[in-house]
């Protein structure tokens, strides 16, 4: 079946990473950004920035969309998806027609998959191959990863766990939080840690005193 749709996407106009991009946003998301209780974000930085989803929404869960055009390669997605796994509740894979066969064949079977094909105008459509399920894998200490040192600090001072942690280490930061709390309410409150934040840009001391 996929490879049926890949042979008919082959013969449409190749699109671009821009296009699809902008084209979700429009399209699939367009919904979410009038949420008020929903953040979407270009670029989540994950594990420290080791690799970057290109959108992700974050309301009750944090789901990723990644972008994989008739322009990309598929070199860095086998990476992507052992992070993005670690970390993300949903995962949304969105990709040209050449690449459908491929990427199926390494992305997690809980993935979705969009196929993303040009029109005859320039425009970009959608097709869903695959919906997306809930991801069973999380790793507590990846989704920390994605709090900022102040943030994390803040949380385990919160629960009466910040003792002796403020000179310690992001690592050792991460860690303490993943003793200290349950994985539902780890990823209830990196999420709204998240969706607090008024800037995206950690100063110095937010992000590093105290030492990796």
């Amino acid at each position: 079946m996929i490879s049926n749709v890949s042979q008919r996407g082959s013969r449409r106009p190749v699109v671009k990473d821009g296009d699809v991009r902008d084209a979700l946003h429009k399209k699939v998301l367009a919904e979410h950004h009038g949420e008020p209780d929903t953040l979407v974000l270009d670029e989540l930085g994950l594990e420290h920035g080791s690799c970057r989803v290109d959108i992700a929404v974050i309301n009750g869960m944090i789901h990723g969309y990644e972008i994989k055009s008739d322009a990309d390669t598929l070199e860095r997605l086998p990476f992507q998806a052992q992070v993005y796994s670690r970390t993300l509740d949903k995962v949304t894979l969105v990709c040209g027609a050449g690449h459908i066969d491929k990427a199926t064949a390494i992305v997690p079977e809980w993935w979705g998959i969009k196929l993303a094909v040009g029109g005859s105008r320039g425009a970009v459509h959608f097709e869903d191959v695959r919906r997306p399920k809930l991801n069973r894998t999380l790793d507590a200490e990846a989704l920390a990863m994605l709090l900022w040192r102040n943030e994390a600090l803040a949380l385990l001072e919160a629960v009466e766990a910040g003792k002796g942690m403020k000179s310690k280490s992001r690592a050792a930061l991460y860690k303490r939080l993943t003793e200290t709390m349950p994985l539902q309410q780890l990823r209830d409150q990196v999420r709204a840690c998240l969706k607090s934040r008024t800037q995206w840009r950690p100063s110095a001391s937010s992000q590093t005193s105290g030492g990796d």
